[in-house]
């Protein structure tokens, strides 16, 4: 019987079956990055989705000591759990502001964004009630998703009998086109908010993201708002990322075995071995982000990478081996060593082995949706230079 009295010795990230390791100083250097390459404009964060699925109260604190003080947020709860860890930062709620959600924009001071004629009408009630309170503009300059339309911005910026205490703080736009720099949709959306632009004068003004950063001058305006370069991935089609790489996800091999040619592997049978074969089987599946479309086989909507994803172990990568099971992803070894893999030992899922933009195509998508889609059972770990 086991005599329980004894302690333990519980080290939870090494033997995680799941475990993802967020390297805060390269996130930091990503931002400054950014923000060089922002020019006269100022560099916010964008930490919507629990900062891009890192963790938004260790992202956000790095990043607020790294000198962030502009911070974007997709819902007013993930606004007041980063009020906590940037005490005096402008905090926008890209999401805006509804009934019932006004005393915690108050008191925790976030500055909603309205973007819509629905939400412009209850703000100008909540204005009248309350008195003054900053708030964010949001305009559609062609995205046809959030925000006022155009003219009826421009309309609203001339209006001589609206309140004095609408007061907007930021009037902000975004791109469409912006992971493609020769799209002439960027140039026209560009000319759409130098109109907005000029209509607020004294305002200050954003319009690029991480993408729209790149293309230059011309698209900083007063603010940048980098999200998905902050944390490592691929904001412009087609260019080399200079980002350096933040999350790196790892799943234990619970099992090697032995399958010889001939046998099938995983669901559907949907691959068959053609030689004897060393399998590994991990501890991650697609309830862990880790998606049924990198699976080698039976998945006929994907066209991009046609043989599946791969993972990294003993210095070598390895590839996916038949489909993608919930909790499970076989990984076959066979031109490894024969004794170069154990269980126990974890395979790079993404991270500075396997480019997370890399494991993202072979999935049919993109790293945002990667790193955002990750569940709740990797073991995390923060690390930082000091």
């Amino acid at each position: 019987m086991t005599d329980f009295s004894i302690p333990f010795e519980d080290d939870l990230f090494a033997s995680a079956g799941l475990r993802l390791t967020v390297d805060l100083t390269a996130l930091t250097e990503n931002w400054r990055d950014m923000a060089r390459r922002s020019g006269a404009a100022r560099a916010a964060a964008v930490v919507k989705a629990d900062a891009y699925g890192v963790g938004i109260e260790d992202a956000g604190e790095a990043l607020y000591l790294a000198g962030a003080r502009d911070f974007f947020v997709a819902t007013v709860d993930e606004g007041v759990t980063l009020r906590l860890y940037a005490p005096d930062a402008r905090i926008f709620v890209l999401s805006g502001i509804w009934p019932g959600t006004e005393r915690r924009f108050f008191e925790n001071d976030l500055v909603p964004v309205i973007s819509s004629d629905e939400q412009l009408a209850f703000w100008m009630a909540v204005l009248a009630e309350y008195g003054d309170y900053p708030c964010a503009l949001h305009v559609d300059t062609g995205f046809n998703r959030l925000g006022l339309h155009i003219d009826d911005a421009l309309a609203l910026a001339n209006d001589v009998s609206r309140p004095a205490s609408f007061a907007p703080v930021l009037v902000m736009s975004h791109l469409a086109c912006g992971d493609d720099p020769s799209h002439a949709m960027n140039q026209r959306q560009l000319e759409s908010f130098r109109r907005v632009n000029a209509a607020y004068e004294g305002i200050d003004a954003s319009l690029a993201a991480s993408a729209g950063i790149f293309l230059g001058e011309d698209y900083h305006f007063d603010l940048t708002r980098p999200g998905i370069s902050l944390y490592g991935g691929e904001a412009v089609s087609g260019m080399v990322n200079p980002m350096r790489p933040v999350a790196t996800a790892e799943a234990r091999v619970i099992q090697v075995r032995t399958v010889e040619a001939g046998e099938t592997v995983s669901y559907g049978r949907a691959l068959q071995l053609g030689r004897n074969s060393r399998l590994a089987i991990v501890s991650a599946g697609y309830a862990d982000g880790y998606m049924r479309s990198q699976s080698s086989g039976g998945v006929p909507l994907r066209q991009t990478v046609p043989q599946g994803g791969q993972g990294f172990i003993a210095g070598h990568k390895v590839p996916v081996a038949g489909r993608i099971t919930m909790d499970l992803t076989i990984f076959d070894i066979t031109d490894l060593p024969e004794n170069a893999v154990r269980a126990g030992e974890y395979v790079e899922l993404f991270g500075k082995n396997m480019p997370l933009d890399e494991v993202a195509r072979a999935a049919g998508t993109i790293g945002y949706e990667i790193l955002t889609s990750m569940g709740l059972r990797h073991e995390r770990r923060y690390v930082a230079e000091e």
